[in-house]
């Protein structure tokens, strides 16, 4: 990997320690409100996933005999697109933004911001993320297989939300 893919994996990575951060804050704040958690048992798979998506890009960059040196400027137009989103996603929700499933019972579900456009538009932005950030620096197979598991742990996580938000309103 050359020295912008290193940088650029890096200020991921510490977007992400960043984002989980703002996530414990908020935690901590709904639970102190009455916040309830749902799909406890399923949220150690994001964990793992997102973990093992950086070790993947890693290795594979590493084992890869092409060494990718140029910007696709195209893919990382792309990527700041998803980036925009997910800071509108992070900010339209505020304290109520969090990367567990936690319900305040008597809130009234947010529908504005993305959300008055697409019901889940952060599990978009990261499905584009898991395919783009790898292409961007040359881990394909990653780029193919990371979005594939992330839908698959989408099919278990969605129904519990929705669930939880339905019942919580």
């Amino acid at each position: 990997m050359t020295t912008w893919m290193w940088f650029f994996i890096l200020a991921i990575i510490m977007q992400r320690l960043a984002e989980l951060s703002i996530a414990k804050s908020n935690e901590k704040w709904m639970k102190s409100m009455g916040g309830i958690e749902k799909g406890e048992k399923h949220y150690k798979w994001f964990i793992i996933l997102h973990c093992c998506f950086f070790i993947s890009i890693l290795t594979e960059t590493s084992l890869n005999k092409h060494i990718l040196t140029d910007v696709n400027y195209f893919l990382l137009l792309i990527f700041l697109a998803a980036q925009a989103g997910r800071v509108w996603c992070i900010h339209t929700l505020g304290k109520f933004w969090n990367t567990k499933v936690i319900v305040l019972p008597g809130v009234i579900v947010i529908k504005k911001g993305p959300y008055k456009y697409v019901k889940h538009p952060n599990y978009i932005i990261v499905a584009v993320e898991l395919f783009v950030i790898p292409m961007l620096v040359g881990a394909q197979l990653t780029a193919v297989l990371f979005p594939l598991l992330h839908l698959l742990l989408l099919r278990i996580r969605i129904p519990r939300e929705e669930k939880a938000l339905t019942k919580a309103t």
